[in-house]
């Protein structure tokens, strides 16, 4: 492909894209497949020869689309927003086309320094204490991670080798090893499953602080367990809190997390040397949003999270399950919880609307989670009208 045939081409592609993202609601939101599914329909090895590009967009609908879950669909309400917009695939474009790899500064110093500048624009939008902003004198600042759980491990890895060397400086004697049989990290029992595989591949024992009537973790009960940790003669180094659980969206009581644990800062921010020029994306989706915009938009979902919880409580089959923060409810229907996952078959199976449950208190909950940028109240009554409907079907089976 060449120059001519990349303009040409190009300008195809991003007509496809917004094609795509402008009827996507059109499509089923979740496949109809089985595993395996792809396989039998590619070729078991690459081509020896060169391919066309118009075969290749054949099979994007052949092969490809038939076994997409469609994230930008406004009737996608399974996990959390899909982080997508116009601008910011304009800038992945532009990053890939640069294709530097900012392993240091001088590798590509505007890879280096935007990234910088970026994570202290988040920072102050955020209204972050000083101390985590970059700013001029390099004291704070942050990195663009691939992963949250790649963050959270990584920070982790930093907290626990500050943690043995300020434990050598009185202890000389220790080895690493066994500094690190003693050191204990926390989390909430409420969180996702990467904080347990961090300590997993970071070799520390990992405890899940119990979380209050709202899942959140209190001050209180991380302070007894550090304090029960200390006196058996363990070293408590590193607390994860979450800002909006998996399950239910709670935020921990940083308040009074804080002043329990001390201050961790670390030289080295990521695992992988190399990083593409990322922060391309927050550049345009900060400036053609602005602050406002951004402000607008999650007030949007937050609103239709709203709308979605109004419409649960005037039914009294149903019953919320969590209080409901930013854009996620919880919730079920009065009964068992094989009752409620006879509901979310029905719902996968109907391919209409995209549903994925958790577990509080035991109970078999449904998250609806408002996803797509594209979402309107149009959709929010569409999803409500769906659900019911279904309801209806399965308290009228035998069994029910």
């Amino acid at each position: 492909m060449d120059a001519e045939e990349f303009r040409r081409r190009g300008k195809e592609m991003i007509d496809y894209v917004a094609e795509y993202l402008e009827n996507v609601e059109q499509r089923p939101v979740y496949p109809d497949l089985e595993p395996g599914y792809l396989r039998s329909l590619i070729p078991s090895e690459a081509p020896l020869e060169p391919e066309s590009y118009e075969d290749i967009m054949k099979d994007m609908e052949r092969v490809i689309m038939p076994g997409i879950t469609h994230w930008h669909s406004p009737y996608f309400f399974a996990y959390f927003p899909a982080a997508s917009s116009y601008p910011a695939m304009l800038a992945d474009m532009l990053s890939t086309a640069i294709g530097c790899i900012g392993f240091s500064w001088a590798a590509s110093p505007a890879c280096t320094e935007l990234e910088t500048v970026m994570l202290d624009w988040l920072g102050k939008m955020l209204q972050l204490p000083e101390s985590f902003i970059a700013g001029t004198d390099g004291q704070g600042g942050g990195v663009i991670q691939g992963t949250a759980s790649e963050a959270t491990l990584m920070s982790l890895l930093a907290a626990r080798c500050k943690a043995v060397r300020r434990v050598q400086t009185y202890t000389s004697d220790k080895s690493e090893v066994e500094i690190f049989s003693q050191l204990v990290a926390y989390t909430s029992e409420q969180a996702h499953s990467s904080v347990e595989r961090a300590a997993l591949i970071g070799g520390v024992m990992i405890r899940k602080v119990p979380t209050d009537s709202n899942y959140a973790v209190r001050g209180d009960s991380l302070k007894k367990m550090v304090e029960e940790d200390k006196a058996a003669g363990l070293i408590p180094f590193y607390v994860c809190a979450t800002l909006g659980t998996t399950p239910s969206c709670a935020f921990d009581q940083i308040t009074e997390l804080g002043p329990i644990c001390e201050s961790t800062a670390a030289a080295h921010w990521q695992i992988p040397l190399g990083r593409r020029f990322r922060s391309l994306k927050l550049w345009f989706v900060f400036r053609m949003y602005g602050l406002q915009g951004l402000q607008a938009h999650i007030r949007k979902q937050v609103a239709l999270a709203k709308e979605f919880e109004s419409l649960v409580r005037a039914d009294k089959r149903f019953e919320i399950c969590a209080e409901v923060v930013l854009g996620l409810v919880c919730f079920r229907l009065k009964g068992s919880n094989e009752l409620n996952q006879n509901l979310l078959k029905k719902i996968t199976n109907s391919r209409e609307i995209h549903l994925v449950p958790c577990q509080l208190s035991g109970r078999f909950v449904l998250r609806f989670v408002i996803c797509a940028r594209t979402t309107e109240s149009r959709h929010i009554q569409q999803a409500w009208q769906h659900i019911t409907q279904l309801t209806f079907e399965l308290l009228q089976e035998p069994n029910h």
